[in-house]
């Protein structure tokens, strides 16, 4: 790697960190300078506009969740046991230290979801990738005969993804201690009216 790899990397570092709490339409090149210890123009050279800066957030984030949760849980088994890795990885990057305002494309969805642009189609395509991938792994367990022959694969994704934002919901916004049980005791139910 180069060294302007690296600093572009670290300024991606603590962008996905700030995003997290504050949102990508409040990011500040200026803060961003500040924090990774650079002049505002050094920092703007390496991104050209603040729309740049927030896709490559979006980008460096999805290539991140990849690498964290859907890289992992390719390497287990097929069937039911990796639709269970694809979860708790999810609920790993949820938690993450490195995302302290939690999961930035569930933050993302929110402030983009009525706002045309590059931005808010990146997020589109990563989401219905992540769907995809998610109903992908249902339907291999479904080939596996873990999953019943007539389950509903995208609705079983869809399911799913309703439980992580509920639990970001309530365990973000309305501080619910329960609220990671309660996600989980709704998936395990899940699977139990999924299996063959």
């Amino acid at each position: 790697m180069t060294k302007g790899t690296d600093t572009r990397d670290a300024i991606l570092d603590i962008a996905l960190a700030k995003a997290s709490q504050v949102g990508l339409g409040a990011l500040s090149i200026g803060e961003l300078a500040k924090e990774a210890g650079m002049s505002k123009s050094g920092l703007f050279a390496h991104f050209e506009s603040k729309e740049n800066l927030q896709l490559e957030v979006m980008k460096a984030a999805a290539q991140r969740f990849v690498e964290r949760i859907v890289t992992p849980a390719l390497r287990v088994p097929r069937g039911e046991p990796r639709v269970r890795a694809l979860f708790e990885g999810w609920f790993r990057w949820a938690k993450d230290s490195k995302l302290p305002g939690g999961c930035l494309f569930i933050a993302a969805a929110t402030e983009l979801d009525d706002q045309p642009g590059p931005l808010r189609d990146y997020l589109v395509g990563s989401q219905r990738d992540w769907l995809a991938a998610f109903a992908q792994a249902a339907k291999i367990a479904v080939d596996e005969k873990h999953f019943r022959n007539d389950l509903d694969t995208e609705k079983f994704a869809r399911r799913v993804y309703s439980i992580i934002l509920a639990y970001h919901h309530f365990s973000r916004l309305l501080h619910m201690t329960d609220a990671e049980a309660q996600a989980r005791s709704e998936f395990d139910a899940l699977l139990a009216e999924s299996r063959a």
